[in-house]
């Protein structure tokens, strides 16, 4: 059974940010809406998040890939978040400091024991597609 929508994503993400691991760089990560098998969010791109040049580094790019597919997966009647098995993501423009970035991340399938997801940053303002991923889950047997 879901719980009340946007909620149960808020949660996790907050979860993951009150950790002492890695996933401490999502603590500007706003959680928009939830609905089953799908979490749209936002960030706005700091100094923080950039590289050498400027624009949203391409390691962040792939994390939020991989942390927001898995809540969508998360957000769904299995409820579990799975092991990765394969990501990949295709980085189309980018993103400057102070620009407002879209999150969106959809799952697309999930099996007895495999997830599938996508995801597309976007730029906010313009609607221009920054980046997008495709993330596969080892969910184990049900």
């Amino acid at each position: 059974m879901l719980v009340a929508s946007g909620w149960f994503s808020k949660q996790i993400m907050k979860a993951m940010v009150d950790s002492p691991g890695f996933d401490r760089v999502m603590s500007k990560v706003d959680v928009v809406s939830a609905s089953p098998g799908k979490v749209v969010c936002q960030m706005k791109v700091e100094e923080e998040h950039t590289n050498r040049g400027g624009t949203l580094h391409g390691g962040l790019t792939a994390t939020l890939v991989d942390v927001i597919s898995t809540a969508a997966i998360m957000y769904s009647e299995r409820g579990a978040p799975g092991v990765s098995v394969d990501m990949n993501i295709t980085y189309m423009n980018a993103a400057k400091i102070g620009e407002d970035v879209l999150i969106t991340a959809q799952v697309l399938k999930q099996g007895r024991t495999l997830a599938f997801a996508t995801v597309d940053l976007t730029n906010k303002a313009t609607g221009k597609l920054l980046a997008q991923g495709r993330h596969t889950k080892h969910l184990g047997s049900s």
